[in-house]
């Protein structure tokens, strides 16, 4: 018999009920930041108690570290609600606390911060054309801009508690690694130590992340905590691609790998005109921002209201381009809604704008195309407008933690 390792005798003798009372408060926590998160409002300590179903003594007591730690904060007593002594609402915090999001794309680099109340404590974004780029060249571009936000955000008083870089491809998670960006013609590249020097002296955590996962996150979200009423969707997003994300109750649906949802490069034609991802007849050479202006005679750099415009002018092109890319659209939706059986679909970025013209021709391949189309009540709506939807997915992701885990973050108010 081999001699007992010292310290696993010591960790066997520590007190059972010690790890679970901690596991527990651990627990209590979490359910006492995503009850008030998720209320939208401010919140009595009695009416936390309420709706959680602990003590008004475990609450308080709850409350008051999550006070301490800047991840909650006291409002003014509302007046002549009720007779006697008000109960001091709770909030989430204002300037305590961020998350950042940081995202390149095709043709813009960008960058928000929010607080825990949702509040936007610094941003940027900066055109540019990044398609067959070289990452050692924009990512440090993109670092130095972040060191600003950043520098911002610091000076506001709050704490950076984390920041997510959004890519538009294929991104492995667990190593930081991004496989494939067809668009970008990035292939394998770890991209936060290209953030640069400068970035790194800053002490932030980066992980990376899909950027359409993120934009679908946004539109699920209403404030940190707090999901819209509708929170199943497919979110389909139309920037020089077409990127798409699985949201089921707030929650990214990511598969095995997490790369589901790429509707972009479901073909639309076996055949038809290729694809920088090496295939041919993807949807976004059919819906994607280059392939309608290029259908609508209009040049790659054209202002973003130039395709509304002759739109709304009835430019005959324009209006043949948004009707093929509705048609294409209606192809590849109907096939994700036959394979996945989901009943909301939300057009974001690009698309958004052109939801009133993409309509019909989606519509009308749904009906053809989905097998219970006339058993489901399939809604098909654009997103709420969001200059940087996937930053903000990424502020909103990096601020998630500590509502679901505040336990961590106890101890480091600023």
């Amino acid at each position: 018999m081999s001699p007992r390792d010292p310290q696993q005798a010591e960790r066997r003798h520590v007190p059972p009920t010690v790890a679970r009372q901690s596991s527990l408060r651990d627990q209590n926590l979490s359910v006492v930041t995503r009850t008030l998160f998720a209320s939208g409002g401010a919140t009595s300590r009695a009416g936390l108690a309420e709706r959680t179903g602990l003590t008004r003594a475990t609450v308080s007591r709850l409350c008051q570290e999550l006070l301490d730690a800047g991840i909650l904060a006291e409002q003014r007593p509302a007046e002549n609600v009720r007779p006697g002594r008000p109960g001091t609402p709770l909030a989430p915090a204002s300037r305590t606390l961020a998350g950042v999001g940081i995202e390149v794309n095709i043709d813009y680099m960008a960058g928000r911060a929010l607080d825990l109340a949702g509040n936007v404590l610094a941003e940027f974004k900066k055109p540019g054309t990044y398609a067959d780029s070289d990452p050692a060249a924009v990512l440090p571009e993109l670092g130095d801009l972040a060191v600003g936000l950043v520098e911002q955000v610091r000076a506001t008083g709050a704490r950076i508690v984390g920041t997510t870089l959004a890519l538009p491809g294929l991104v492995e998670s667990t190593t930081n690694t991004l496989l494939l960006a067809p668009n970008l013609n990035w292939r394998m590249v770890e991209p936060v130590p290209l953030l640069g020097p400068r970035f790194a002296a800053l002490g932030v955590e980066v992980t990376i992340a899909n950027d359409a996962k993120l934009q679908g996150l946004a539109a699920a979200t209403l404030s940190p905590g707090r999901l819209a009423p509708d929170s199943t969707f497919l979110y389909v997003s139309g920037d020089i691609g077409i990127g798409s994300a699985i949201i089921v109750e707030g929650q990214i649906e990511g598969g095995r790998h997490g790369w589901a949802g790429e509707l972009g490069h479901i073909s639309i034609e076996p055949d038809g005109p290729p694809c920088r991802c090496g295939s041919r007849g993807c949807l976004e050479r059919y819906a994607g921002k280059y392939a309608v202006l290029e259908a609508a005679d209009l040049p790659l750099d054209s202002p973003p209201g130039e395709l509304l415009r002759r739109l709304e002018a009835g430019d005959e092109r324009a209006h043949r381009a948004v009707h093929r890319a509705g048609w294409a659209l209606g192809i590849g939706i109907s096939d994700a809604i036959n394979l996945i059986d989901i009943g909301h679909v939300v057009l974001g970025t690009g698309l958004a704008p052109l939801v009133p013209w993409l309509l019909p021709a989606i519509l009308r391949e749904r009906d053809l195309r989905v097998l219970a189309a006339r058993f489901l009540d399939i809604e098909i709506t654009g997103a709420a407008p969001d200059s940087s939807p996937a930053s903000t997915g990424g502020a909103l992701r990096a601020l998630d933690a500590v509502i679901t885990k505040p336990a961590q973050w106890l101890g480091t108010a600023c």
